[in-house]
């Protein structure tokens, strides 16, 4: 399988914090059109690596190529503008904006252009097709009956798919979410793993996930990979994993 299979692929990536190595020669592949998972208990290094991959921090040691260019280093927001974008586990949207306005807030417009703005009827008709993707892609993720309501009002789990319709407006090729259920009750958690299907299924976008409740993401995962103490121990299917002996040792350890 060739690496234009992959959205990402890292090579020994090494980041240490003063004495503590955090993440220890980690190499991961993430299909196009995939949802990986990234397990492991608290303390693995999860979060520190997904950080390392989109310029949080930048590797001590190792290569992170992304959509086939070696992203090594670069800043957060020109991985961001590749079209690899992060939400976070505390989603942080524009609070007193309503849900549409968020939406739209992660667009790139045209709107202000200098050139452009004068021109009224290109400036609607741009305005038009954007409120259009919006709605759209609010669809997607089951937030458009609440287009209006300001953020502020939403519950979390309503919160983080509001991080997943704006990373999708940016223009996102792969999403990296923090544990997109975290916090929420199970019946909604099992709804917010059927909308990224969906999103995979119908948009071909790629997920990488950190996810704690594995006893709910397992079944929505395409492979999955292990950490602990800042290294790799497992990957697989989600069946190999779970019957892994080294997986099995550190969650009953734990």
């Amino acid at each position: 399988m060739s690496n234009d299979d992959y959205m990402l692929v890292t090579k020994d990536v090494t980041k240490a914090f003063g004495g503590l190595v955090a993440v220890r020669r980690v190499s991961i592949n993430v299909r196009r059109g995939s949802i990986t998972m990234l397990m492991g208990p608290n303390g693995a290094g999860k979060t520190t690596f997904v950080n390392t991959c989109t310029g949080v921090y930048k590797p001590d040691e190792g290569r992170i190529y992304f959509d086939g260019i070696d992203i090594t280093g670069l800043p957060p927001h020109k991985v961001f503008k590749l079209g690899f974008v992060r939400t976070f586990q505390i989603p942080i949207p524009f609070q007193s904006l309503t849900v549409l306005e968020n939406v739209l807030a992660a667009m790139n417009s045209n709107g202000e252009h200098p050139l452009i703005a004068p021109i009224r009827r290109a400036w609607i008709r741009e305005e038009e097709e954007s409120v259009k993707k919006a709605f759209d892609i609010l669809n997607k993720v089951g937030l458009s009956a609440f287009w209006d309501l300001p953020a502020y009002k939403l519950g979390a789990a309503q919160l983080k798919m509001l991080e997943v319709a704006r990373a999708l407006a940016a223009g996102a090729k792969l999403i990296a979410l923090d544990e997109p259920v975290g916090g929420v009750d199970p019946a909604y958690a099992h709804r917010i793993f059927n909308y990224i299907r969906c999103l995979k299924e119908d948009l071909k976008m790629t997920f990488l996930l950190i996810e704690h409740r594995i006893d709910v993401a397992l079944r929505y995962v395409d492979y999955v990979y292990v950490m602990d103490k800042g290294a790799l121990i497992a990957e697989g299917t989600p069946d190999e994993v779970v019957r892994n002996p080294k997986v099995i040792e550190i969650y009953i350890g734990e």
